[in-house]
């Protein structure tokens, strides 16, 4: 079963950097793909990045590519989201996500069945 839990969010100042944090209590996270996505207040959930099970392949939104870097770590169940160069839109409630078929690195809500609390990450101007 996964369980994920967020940390790490917080209040930045344009052009600095947060490191999220996903952990997954539960005993299979090292066969699943792990994607991050946010959402703004009145918007839908969008797709940021994510990475197959082995953290050998990645995908991003084209909005913070080259700005922001997943990454994993099989060994302590933790999923990361580097974010660098932060932008007052990058504003947003940040959640990770597992997908429902665990080899699947999905780009959409509806392909991940489980999902972490949200951290928020505030970027003032």
């Amino acid at each position: 079963q996964v369980q994920l839990v967020e940390s790490g969010g917080g209040l930045v100042q344009a052009g600095g950097s947060l490191r999220l944090s996903c952990v997954d209590s539960g005993r299979t996270f090292s066969s699943y793909a792990m994607g991050w996505f946010r959402q703004a207040p009145g918007k839908e959930r969008e797709f940021v990045a994510a990475i197959r099970w082995s953290g050998r392949t990645t995908y991003y939104a084209d909005s913070v590519k080259g700005r922001f870097t997943i990454s994993r770590d099989n060994a302590k169940n933790t999923v990361y989201l580097q974010m660098n160069s932060l932008k007052p839109e990058d504003t947003a409630v940040y959640y990770c996500a597992a997908p429902r078929i665990p080899t699947l690195m999905a780009l959409t809500t509806t392909e991940y069945g489980y999902w972490g609390q949200g951290t928020q990450v505030t970027v003032s101007s």
